[in-house]
């Protein structure tokens, strides 16, 4: 019965492991980030400018995250090193 079970789940967690990997990366959204690498920059610079215009306090929230962010990924690297 538990042996049943065990058999059960592991199939159902492989059907649901390939419905995820079909939604997060296929391929077809690579290919067009590839093919539109430079509109996507654009369109992101773009953004940044009106944030930065707009309401520069949050453009500085954004980069105080960004940082903090790099400085704990940066700190836990160095303690799996030691």
């Amino acid at each position: 019965m538990v042996l049943e079970e065990n058999e059960r789940l592991k199939k159902l967690v492989e059907e649901l492991q390939e419905k995820l990997n079909k939604y997060t990366n296929p391929e077809s959204c690579q290919k067009f980030y590839e093919k539109n690498k430079e509109k996507i920059i654009q369109k992101s610079n773009q953004r940044l400018e009106k944030l930065k215009q707009e309401n520069p306090e949050k453009l500085k929230e954004y980069r105080r995250n960004a940082y903090l962010k790099r400085k704990e990924k940066f700190k836990n690297e160095n303690i799996k090193e030691i």
